[in-house]
C-alpha cells in the first residue's frame, strides 16, 4: 500500500536570509540577495558577469574536528542545515540510526574550491607535485561529499541517495526521497542539496553567454525572470533540506507537518543538453498532476524555475499555458536569490511551504514589463494575499532533466 509522505521539518541558507522569519520578511518587502562579485584569483579581466547570489548572514558552525577534516564549504553547508532541521524534528538518536532513516542530497560538483586547490598542486608550474595535497582532500571534493559527511556527522545508517543533476538535484533528492517513503524503504529521509561560493561556476556560465551582465553596476535588479529586459541568470550559493516522513508515524509523534508531497515527476528531454524542450518539459508538468492524481484546475500557485535566461523562460512559460492556462499563480523565485544552483529546488520548496503557511504570494521579483512570449500564464506582481492549497515547484537542468514536485498544505 502507498503510504502518505509529510515534510515535518525545513531547514535553508539563502541570499535573503538564513531563518524563515528573514526569508518571509525578503519575499514580503521585495529584498535581493544578489552582491557585486567577490575578487578572486579566478575573477580575470574576460569573466563578463560581476554579480553574484551572496550568502550574507555569518554562520557559526560548531563541528567538531572530526567531522571538519572531511568537510570543504559545500559540506558545511549542507552539515548546518542538517543539523538544524534534526534538532527541529526532534526525532530519537536510536531512530536517526537505526536504518529506517536516509538521505538523499547532492550538490552540482561536489567543492569547486577544494578542486581548484587539488589541480594547483598538481599542475602549476611552481608546485606541480602532489606533497600539497591533503589526505582528505579528495573526500571534500567528491560529488557525493555533502550525502556521505552527512551520514558521518549524524550517524545516519540508511539509504543514501546522491544526486548530482546540475539545476534538479535537490528537487530529484525530494522526489527520490517521497518514493523511498511512500513505497515503504524508509520511513523518514533527508532531502535536499546545496552549493558553495566559487567563481568557477560564474565562469562556466559566462562562457556560455547565459549569466547576466547587464546589471554589473546594479546587482540588486538582477535576475529578471520573465522580464523583457531580462538578460541571464546571475549564479548564487545557497542549501536546503527538508525532512519527509511517513504521515502516520508523524502524526502520532505529535510533529508538526508543514505540508505533503502528493506528486513528483522526472523525465529527460532525449535531445539537447543545454537547450530546454517544450515537450520534455510540458510531459514533466503532465505527469506530476498524473503523480498527484490530480487535475490542471486544482493547482494554486507554481514555483517556476524561471531563470533569466532568453530562452529558458520562454520555453517554461509555454509549457505552463499549454497545462494551465493562465488559471494558477506563478512567480520565479530566483528573482530574490538568483540560481542557488543544487539547492534551488529545495529552496524553492521550503518558500512555497513558508507561503502556505504564511497565507501569501510573493510577486516574481524585477517583472516589471512581461515579455510578451512569457504572457498568458498567471504571473504574479504584487504581493498578493493567498490561501495556496496545492502548489508545484518545477525545476529544469542542464542535460535535459526536468522535475516537478506536488505539495499540500496541511488540513487545518
Amino acid at each position: 500500500m502507498d503510504r502518505r509522505v509529510v515534510i515535518t521539518a525545513a531547514s535553508a541558507i539563502t541570499p535573503i536570509g538564513n531563518s524563515k522569519q528573514k526569508v518571509v520578511h525578503s519575499l514580503q518587502n521585495g529584498i535581493s540577495g544578489v552582491q557585486p562579485l567577490r575578487r578572486d584569483d579566478l575573477l580575470a579581466d574576460y569573466l563578463h558577469c560581476r554579480v553574484f547570489g551572496t550568502v550574507q548572514e555569518p554562520i557559526e558552525y560548531g563541528f567538531e574536528r572530526k567531522y571538519r577534516k572531511t568537510m570543504g564549504p559545500v559540506s558545511y553547508y549542507a552539515c548546518h542545515v542538517v543539523g538544524q532541521l534534526l534538532e527541529q524534528s526532534g526525532l530519537s538518536r536510536e531512530f536517526v540510526s537505526s536504518g529506517r532513516m536516509g538521505v538523499a542530497f547532492g550538490s552540482t560538483h561536489g567543492s569547486p574550491s577544494v578542486q581548484r586547490h587539488i589541480y594547483k598542486a598538481l599542475y602549476h608550474k611552481e608546485n606541480s607535485h602532489s606533497g600539497s595535497l591533503g589526505a582528505v582532500d579528495y573526500l571534500k571534493s567528491m560529488v557525493h561529499t555533502t550525502a556521505v559527511n552527512i551520514t558521518k556527522m549524524f550517524e545516519i545508517t540508511g539509504r543514501v541517495i546522491c544526486s548530482s543533476t546540475a539545476c534538479t538535484t535537490s528537487s530529484q533528492s525530494i522526489g527520490y526521497g517521497y518514493e523511498m517513503v511512500k513505497y515503504g524503504m524508509q520511513d523518514a529521509m533527508v532531502c535536499g542539496g546545496a552549493d558553495e561560493y566559487d567563481t568557477t561556476t560564474v565562469a562556466v556560465f559566462d562562457n556560455l553567454l547565459a549569466c547576466s551582465t547587464a546589471y554589473n553596476d546594479r546587482p540588486g535588479q538582477t535576475p529578471r525572470p520573465f522580464d523583457t529586459d531580462r538578460d541571464g541568470l546571475v549564479v548564487a550559493e545557497g542549501a536546503g533540506a527538508v525532512l519527509l516522513e511517513e504521515y502516520e508515524a508523524a502524526r502520532k509523534r505529535g510533529a508538526p507537518i508543514l505540508g505533503e508531497v502528493i506528486g513528483f515527476s522526472c523525465n529527460n528531454n532525449g535531445g539537447d543538453l543545454i537547450f530546454p524542450n517544450l515537450e520534455g518539459i510540458t510531459r514533466t508538468i503532465q505527469l506530476g498532476l498524473e503523480s498527484a492524481g490530480i487535475g490542471p484546475e486544482a493547482m494554486d500557485f507554481i514555483s517556476a524555475h524561471a531563470t533569466g535566461t532568453k530562452m529558458g523562460d520562454v520555453i517554461e512559460a509555454r509549457a505552463i499555458e499549454q497545462v494551465y492556462g493562465n488559471s494558477p499563480m506563478v512567480t520565479g523565485l530566483k528573482g530574490y536569490t538568483g540560481h542557488t544552483m543544487a539547492s534551488c529546488g529545495v529552496i524553492e520548496t521550503i518558500m512555497t511551504l513558508y507561503m502556505m503557511e504564511k497565507g501569501f504570494v510573493a510577486p516574481t521579483l524585477h517583472l516589471e514589463n512581461i515579455d510578451s512570449r512569457c504572457s498568458g500564464i498567471g504571473h504574479v506582481t504584487q504581493l498578493t494575499d493567498k490561501v495556496i492549497d496545492i502548489a508545484s515547484v518545477q525545476n529544469f537542468a542542464f542535460g535535459g532533466v526536468n522535475t516537478s514536485l506536488v505539495l499540500k498544505a496541511p488540513a487545518l
